[in-house]
């Protein structure tokens, strides 16, 4: 009799022992693997955003990769991975087949205004930068800006902007956004063109440094200037704002609709403006006197 007792409390036992193990394995939003595509122009706000998220949830495993933004959306709708971080607006080709190949709706997912910016070495005698202008030398055979590549978000956004396709741009290449600001002044004569992100944290000592090498050119528009700083964001007046936002390929509630979630509510959007960048989601902070 106590043997058979025994045998059932070991089957007992060896059903629970198995139900851990599947609800172990069972997909959750604060636990598993996550891997998100970013641009470089953005990698330091995802990163800020991931490292987050995992302090909240210890067994979410975040992985954060620069992919061009074209190639990041291209591999989205492969289902290479579950999140990307995009800036510009889709084509309606584009939304097309995010409906099909995703299977739902486009819901862009919108936590910080970022911006394009253009940068002169510190010493330049430039002061600002004209729509006109800019236009002009896009289109001129100097190549007088210099971009971090093709495919990228900078571009990408610069063009849709001025209503060109990135390919019609004429523009030079060094790769890596810090590596335009930290060999800017060999060419004395070039402007260079990154996202705000780049340097935009306050008081890390990198992005001190990297400011401290450019000036930032204001955008003349329409007979007025405008700046990428906190009210030019809030308010989108800098011509060159531009909204980040995620977008992914899951269906259900798991890692990396927690993930955004989390990017989007206060938590996330404190680090957004310790970033440096302009929080989408404002929240009112309300204080009770008793």
């Amino acid at each position: 009799m106590k043997n058979n007792f025994k045998v059932i409390i070991l089957f007992v036992l060896s059903i629970i022992a198995v139900s851990c193990k599947k609800e172990d394995k069972s997909p959750s939003y604060y636990k598993g693997d996550l891997t998100i595509l970013t641009d470089e122009s953005f990698k330091s706000v995802t990163e800020a955003l991931a490292d987050g998220y995992m302090i909240n949830y210890p067994e979410a495993h975040l992985k954060v990769v620069t992919r061009k933004e074209d190639l990041g959306f291209l591999d989205l709708l492969k289902g290479k991975a579950r999140v990307a971080v995009m800036s510009r607006d889709l084509s309606p080709e584009e939304l097309k087949a995010f409906k099909e190949q995703v299977g739902s709706k486009f819901l862009p997912a919108r936590f910080a205004a970022d911006a394009v910016v253009f940068i002169v070495p510190k010493n330049s005698t430039r002061s600002s930068i004209s729509m006109d202008e800019i236009q002009n030398g896009l289109l001129s055979d100097k190549k007088e800006f210099i971009f971090d590549g093709t495919n990228s978000s900078n571009l990408n956004y610069v063009a849709q902007k001025l209503k060109k396709q990135p390919k019609d741009l004429q523009f030079s290449v060094i790769p890596g956004s810090e590596n335009i600001i930290e060999q800017l002044n060999k060419y004395p004569d070039k402007i260079g063109v990154i996202g705000l992100n780049t340097f935009s944290r306050p008081y890390d000592k990198t992005s001190e440094k990297l400011r401290d090498m450019v000036k930032i050119l204001p955008v003349e528009n329409k007979g007025k200037l405008y700046t990428p700083d906190s009210a030019g964001l809030r308010e989108m007046k800098y011509p060159f704002t531009r909204v980040l936002y995620f977008l992914t390929n899951e269906g259900n509630f798991n890692i990396a609709n927690g993930f955004i979630r989390y990017s989007c509510t206060q938590l996330g959007q404190m680090i957004v403006q310790k970033e440096g960048l302009q929080p989408y989601n404002i929240y009112k902070r309300e204080v009770q006197m008793r």
